[in-house]
This record gives structure tokens, sequence and C-alpha cells, in this order.
């Protein structure tokens, strides 16, 4: 599978895409997959239940599934992140979660121009805009562009125009498992509204990393530190990987030997890994 060039414009345009029922034959599968995943780890945050009271995070998290790893080579999904980043794209990582309350409005960057990276969202329970399905405010991804950097001015400033963060303008739908949203890392985004478990992962992608350009995938991988891992990857995903998703696995492999030191001082420092 591909994205039509009209696809992509809207990507380009918008900086999000919603391809509902693009999983739907995989659902189940998922989701028993998912359980199983955090099941081993105690069925919360840092190995505690999940306490509805705040969120519950888990990185490399389609890495600790053989199931989940394969998600990278569905040709849908390969085909897509190809068509977004390029055949060469690198797989940087994947979060799991129990939601718990309003995200608020951000980006998932720094906000500088850079490569492009995008993630993969897959929501496990139906949801409306209203009870925590995900939004998006189209066109916020265009870092220098003056009504994009305004939004992050105002949004990531604590100021929503003198509005609730659940009534800034924005564009959302219903979705269902087996619904496929991707968006721009720059994109702003959140959610408001839903239950105290709500269950969602995500697929972090970007382009490959020209050779002048490897410290700054070497800073986005020390960013990790913060959740406690000593690799980017975990086990499974490596050992399980055939030649193509080696393929999208090996940049990021050359280039996190420093992790597992930031690690240590982060275990020094926090009381719990990041829950985000």
């Amino acid at each position: 599978m591909t994205l039509s060039a009209d696809q992509i414009a809207f990507f380009d345009t918008f900086g999000y895409l919603r391809l509902p029922g693009l999983l739907a034959d995989r659902a189940d599968a998922i989701i028993e997959a998912f359980h199983e995943v955090w099941e081993r780890q105690g069925g919360g945050h840092n190995g505690a239940k999940h306490d509805h009271g705040k969120r519950s995070c888990t990185i490399q998290f389609i890495d600790r599934h053989p199931v989940l790893s394969a998600l990278l080579d569905d040709p849908r999904i390969h085909g897509i992140a190809c068509a977004l980043l390029g055949d060469d794209f690198n797989y940087m990582g994947s979060d799991g979660n129990f939601y718990s309350g309003d995200t608020g409005w951000h980006s998932d960057s720094a906000w500088q121009p850079r490569l492009r990276h995008i993630k993969m969202a897959f929501y496990l329970d139906p949801m409306t805009p209203e009870t925590g399905a995900l939004r998006v405010i189209p066109g916020s991804h265009r870092v220098g562009d003056r009504y994009a950097d305004q939004l992050h001015a105002a949004l990531c400033g604590g100021n929503s125009f003198g509005l609730h963060g659940s009534e800034v303008p924005y564009a959302s739908a219903t979705v269902r498992p087996g619904d496929l949203l991707i968006f721009n890392h720059d994109t702003k985004h959140g959610a408001f509204g839903g239950g105290s478990r709500r269950r969602m992962f995500t697929i972090n992608l970007c382009q490959r990393y020209p050779a002048d350009q490897l410290q700054e995938l070497r800073d986005y991988v020390a960013g990790h530190a913060r959740f406690w891992v000593d690799r980017n990857y975990g086990q499974v995903m490596v050992d399980t990987a055939g030649p193509q998703r080696r393929r999208h696995l090996e940049q990021v492999m050359a280039n996190d030997h420093h992790l597992a030191a930031l690690s240590q001082r982060m275990r020094e420092t926090m009381s719990e890994p990041a829950r985000g």
C-alpha cells in the first residue's frame, strides 16, 4: 500500500491524516497483545497498577511483543511510512498508554526546523472528540509560518485566547479500533474529556538523518533517558527483525550507545520513569 498524491498533499498541508478502518482486520490481535504487554508490567506505570488518576506510560511498547513489532512489517504501515518519509525511514520508538484526563494542546517537538518526524496513533477504544479522541489544529505544524508560530506562542505559553483548551477550534472525528491516525510531530494536538483508562499506543518514525546531522539524532535519542531505558529498542523488536525492518533500525542502533549512562543518571534523580 502507498498513499495517493492527494493524501500526501493533505498531510503536507494540514499536518495530519486519518485512515479509518485501515487495520480493522488486525484490531483483535492488536488489543490482545496490548494487554499482554501491560499485564507483564503490572498493569500500569512502572510496575504498579493503573490508578486512573494519572497517565500510565511505557516506551519500547511495540518492541515488547512480536505481534506489535510486526506492525512495522505490515505493507500498509510500511508503505505509508515510505510515502511520507522515504524508503530508508527510521523507526524511532513507541509508547503504550492508559490515558486519564485532558492532555492540553502541545506538539511532540522542540519547535525547530528539522527532518520530518511523524507519529502513528492507534486508539483501542471508540471515542468521540468529547470523550478523548485526538484533536488537531490543521496547519499548525509549519515551523516559521506566522499562523503556526502564533499558535505555538499562545498555546505553549499557557494562553488559549481566553478559552478553555476544549474550546479552541480543531479538527477531529470519532475513532474506533482499527483506525490509524497520523500526524507530524510539530502539529498541535490534544485530547479532552473521556474516561480514566483510555487505551492507545503510538509508533514514531522519521526521515533518515544525513551524516552531518547525526549529533541531532544522538540528542533526540538522549531524550529517552527519562524513561530509564539503556538502548532505544526493546529486544523483541531487534530479535524478530528481518532485513527490511533492520534497515529502519540500523541508524538508531549505531547511535544510541550513550543512552545507558544517561538513563542511570536519571534513575538517581527521578522517583519514577517519565509518564510522557
